[in-house]
């Protein structure tokens, strides 16, 4: 295993990129169930309330794409809420991620300015 690619396993892989500026989590598996909740919660036979809102915003005629952003900022705030957005980790997983991060972290070097001059 390189640590160019590194993960941690468990009911969510985390897998940790590093780039020559930054170390980027990805949480492919958390976007995956997050699409699987917000699909859902459209598909309730029970409750179609988000399903009839979505409909109606995409049924609305704006004069500008300003008009109607409420509607779809609050439908956007009610499917997130519904939505999953944690990562559960393993007192060992958080560990092990957290000394991944921080030996990814090490090896990252930020240019320095060379010259302040140039600084604005």
């Amino acid at each position: 295993m390189t640590y160019d690619e590194t993960h941690s396993t468990g009911p969510i892989p985390v897998y940790v990129r590093i780039t020559p500026a930054a170390i980027v989590l990805d949480l492919e598996e958390l976007s995956r169930l997050v699409v699987g909740d917000v699909v859902d919660a459209l598909l309730d036979p029970e409750d179609t309330t988000l399903w009839d809102r979505l409909h109606e915003l995409a049924d609305t005629e704006r004069a500008t794409p300003e008009e109607g952003r409420l509607p779809y900022e609050e439908l956007v705030g009610d499917l997130t809420d519904r939505a999953s957005s944690r990562v559960p980790l393993t007192p060992g997983r958080a560990r092990d991620l957290a000394a991944t991060l921080r030996m990814l972290a090490d090896r990252l070097t930020i240019p320095r300015q060379q010259d302040g001059r140039w600084a604005a």
